[in-house]
């Protein structure tokens, strides 16, 4: 049996080394694209508002967009992977970006960058999920478990991709203007996918990879033989229904929370009334496309999402507030103000691998919520005539959290998430941090209107001191976060 999968396995069968740099390279190129454009163009919205004559208020859908487009498409693109074949979805997805690239370097008007990126948002969003099915299969393939190093090098590429993207759009606006931060997408999904052609495995089967994965399998794993079945010219695997309930919702709360400046109330309804008849669907479909009996039994991953949605919310307020602020009210150029974002990248970094480095969850998740709540304390005393040393030693504030923040709640849904059901929940994990994300745009429109100036900066940074305390108090009273707490697959061992 192991010779045919690996005759069949291709394209580099005989020569591949396991999870070798040949195998990974393709994966984490690709994934860093939506943690990258998430943050990228964060230096561009003032330049596109001001060629395009719109403010804040209509700048803050580019950013919206693409989180919509991603916390729905990461679980269904997700869901396709194990249907039909992660390389073919990876492929497709390399596609889309390349296409939402030109789209957005040649776009005549703003609607134009509004579908570009929607586009990206969907391209995108196949890269992780499909990434790590390529790693399963390969773990399956030879028989033992994905190396933790892999799966680090996939999480220290998004942070650190998220990082340092307001530094690298401001280079590629002072290089080449806005249309740079879109057209860079062009020439690295075309490396991508030339690498993912050559290096990634052709897909197999999936009732092949299904029952390669022997019967042992939970239920709750996606019973990998139902799932392959369900992914082979069926929709039943995908939950339809389940999707466009979720998507409805969600666009229909995303709307309401962009212009909070006049709210358009009467949203809230279509709002209440989707979500009541996606949890009444969710409870009765076979394999629901979010599995709220889990997540009501599970109330220590509950608690994780939505710490990790409050933490995001807090750093995306400053991700883009802080930096419209500084390029409008403190006049500084965009590749100023990506210099002036540079300590909060490079703390992101550093303090992403210290993190991993942790054996505790609590203390690292504490420290992260503390600071956020000191830099929302200095950004409501900062004005136009603030030192410079002080506005990065904010930005550090920031930074430090962000890189506690991704691997510290990363353990935790690796703690606190049922062992078959470790994917689903991971999705689950990035859809509360694109709706945190979505509520930090919404935030700053209703803090800036049509100019980022200090009132609204400081209204900001009070909304984000609050929750960041909420966020301390949600963190230290939580029982559950242990040191030295095993994860759900090592309570399975015997």
């Amino acid at each position: 049996m192991r010779v045919a999968f690996v005759a069949r396995g291709d394209p580099v069968a005989g020569g591949r080394a396991g999870f070798g740099a040949r195998l990974t390279a393709p994966l984490l190129l690709g994934s860093l694209l939506n943690p990258l454009n998430t943050t990228m163009i964060s230096t561009g919205l003032v330049a596109i508002g001001h060629d395009f004559g719109v403010g804040p208020a209509d700048t803050a859908w580019l950013v919206s967009v693409l989180y919509l487009a991603s916390a729905v498409a990461q679980p269904v693109l997700g869901r396709l992977a194990d249907g039909i074949g992660p390389r073919r979805v990876f492929l497709a997805g390399l596609v889309v970006v390349a296409a939402s690239g030109l789209v957005g370097a040649l776009a005549p008007g703003f609607g134009w960058l509004l579908v570009s990126r929607l586009l990206l948002g969907i391209g995108t969003s196949a890269a992780y999920p499909a990434a790590m099915a390529v790693l399963r299969d390969e773990a399956t393939r030879l028989g033992r478990p994905t190396p933790r190093t892999v799966l680090g090098r996939l999480s220290f590429a998004a942070l650190g991709s998220a990082a340092i993207g307001p530094t690298l759009g401001g280079l590629l606006v002072a290089a080449a203007g806005w249309r740079g931060i879109f057209a860079v997408n062009v020439p690295v999904a075309i490396v991508a996918y030339a690498s993912a052609l050559l290096w990634i495995p052709k897909d197999v089967p999936r009732d092949e990879v299904a029952e390669r994965d022997g019967p042992g399998r939970s239920r709750a794993d996606g019973s990998r033989a139902d799932r392959s079945r369900a992914g082979k010219g069926s929709s039943g695997g995908l939950d339809p229904l389940g999707i466009l309930l979720f998507s409805g919702a969600l666009s229909c709360l995303v709307v309401f929370l962009l212009d909070l400046r006049d709210p358009m109330w009467w949203l809230l309804a279509p709002v209440v009334v989707l979500a009541a008849v996606l949890t009444w669907w969710q409870l009765r479909h076979p394999r629901p496309f979010i599995d709220l009996r889990m997540l009501g039994a599970n109330h220590a991953l509950a608690r994780t999402y939505l710490r990790h949605g409050l933490s995001y919310l807090v750093v995306y307020c400053v991700m883009y507030g802080f930096t419209q602020w500084l390029e409008e009210s403190r006049g500084l150029s965009s590749l100023d103000t990506g210099l002036v974002m540079l300590p909060m990248s490079l703390a992101a970094l550093v303090c992403s691998l210290l993190g991993a480095r942790t054996k505790g969850i609590r203390g690292p998740l504490t420290v992260a919520a503390v600071l956020l709540a000191a830099g929302g304390a200095l950004l409501l005393f900062t004005t136009g005539s603030t030192p410079l040393a002080v506005l990065l030693l904010t930005g550090a504030c920031f930074g430090i959290p962000q890189g506690l923040i991704g691997t510290g709640n990363q353990a935790a849904v690796q703690q606190f998430a049922p062992a078959d059901a470790i994917g689903s929940a991971a999705g689950l994990q990035r859809t509360a941090q694109y709706v945190g994300a979505i509520t930090a745009s919404g935030l700053i429109s209703l803090a800036y209107g049509r100019r980022a100036d200090d009132a609204g900066l400081h209204l900001m940074a009070g909304v984000g001191a609050v929750l960041a305390v909420a966020l301390v108090v949600l963190t230290v009273t939580d029982r559950a976060l242990r040191t030295g707490g095993k994860t759900s697959q090592e309570r399975q061992l015997p």
